[in-house]
């Protein structure tokens, strides 16, 4: 791990530094980079103007290890009411959740029946519900939740790491689910113990596990996401896909609002299904510093939204 990004990721667990930066306005405008604002109806609108040009979206309302069951239930009614807004103005919009934010900490059975209501809900509203991946420590559990609301609601996938040494056997146990896979690279500051510390044996696991998941989706037996902002490995992948056979729509391309905007736009054009993660809410800080550990150059860009 570089040390910039391993300084990004400790300063991310600094409540301390979470206080200074949501008191300075700076750093209001800094986040603009990354996020249209932290109003629900910011990320509505957004997702507004980014389905006039092809594009779905993916909202997710930032926050995260909450201390109290009652606060769970006040997640779950917020979400139900976002996918009523999605209903309402007919919007190819998609949530995604943390279990952390359903209280799996203080009970696995409530985060569950959160979670099979919340599946219900985007059903019923024509959206998809996805379970985001937190660190290591939550990976069986949120495996274990994700095969039971896929059992019910086919409409649902779920977050991979390809950081961790686990995630290839995590992967081909739940093919037998046809599962939906978002892979990922990884945020969190994980030991070296359960994941890859270099960038590069990170990328080479992305790969690895995307073949498996487009060697599934041959078949339909996995929806795979690629959701990376690493330009070159989405067209080795969407290149490896066409020698496989597995067309445009039998997998997607996931990205963050405000990175690769001109790449996500061009992929649309060409006929890929892209869609943008739209961030809202106060609690942007721990979220906010993995975005820059995840590239460490992207400090630069921010420097410029302070100054500009």
């Amino acid at each position: 791990m570089s040390i910039a990004r391993s300084l990004l990721l400790k300063a991310a667990e600094s409540p301390w530094l979470a206080r200074q930066m949501s008191e300075r306005a700076f750093s209001r405008r800094a986040i603009k980079k990354f996020m249209p604002g932290e109003e629900l109806e910011d990320a509505l609108q957004a997702a507004r103007r980014l389905a006039a040009q092809g594009q779905g979206t993916i909202l997710t309302q930032l926050g995260e290890a909450l201390g109290s069951l009652s606060a769970a239930d006040q997640v779950r009614d917020h979400y139900l009411q976002v996918f009523k807004e999605i209903k309402a103005r007919g919007l190819p919009t998609w949530i995604s959740i943390k279990p952390t934010q359903l209280g799996i900490d203080q009970s696995l059975e409530t985060c569950r029946q959160h979670l099979l209501t919340l599946a219900q809900a985007a059903e019923q509203s024509g959206s998809s519900l996805w379970i985001d991946m937190e660190d290591h420590t939550y990976v069986d559990r949120t495996i274990d939740l994700y095969r039971s609301v896929r059992a019910r609601h086919d409409r649902t996938g779920l977050a991979i790491q390809s950081y961790l040494f686990r995630t290839p056997k995590d992967v081909a146990a739940l093919l037998e689910v046809k599962p939906w896979i978002r892979l990922v690279k990884g945020a969190y500051k994980e030991p070296a113990t359960v994941a890859f510390p270099a960038k590069r044996d990170v990328d080479l696991a992305f790969y690895d596990v995307s073949l498996q998941l487009l060697e599934a989706a041959r078949t339909g037996g996995a929806l795979p996401i690629f959701g990376t902002h690493d330009i070159p490995l989405v067209r080795r992948l969407i290149a490896k896909a066409r020698d496989l056979g597995v067309k445009q729509g039998q997998y997607e391309i996931h990205m963050l609002y405000g990175i690769r905007t001109a790449d996500q736009a061009d992929l649309t054009r060409e006929g890929e299904t892209v869609k943008t993660l739209i961030s809202y809410g106060h609690a942007w800080f721990k979220w906010y510093m993995r975005r820059l550990a995840e590239r460490p150059a992207n400090v630069w860009f921010v420097m410029k939204s302070i100054v500009g």
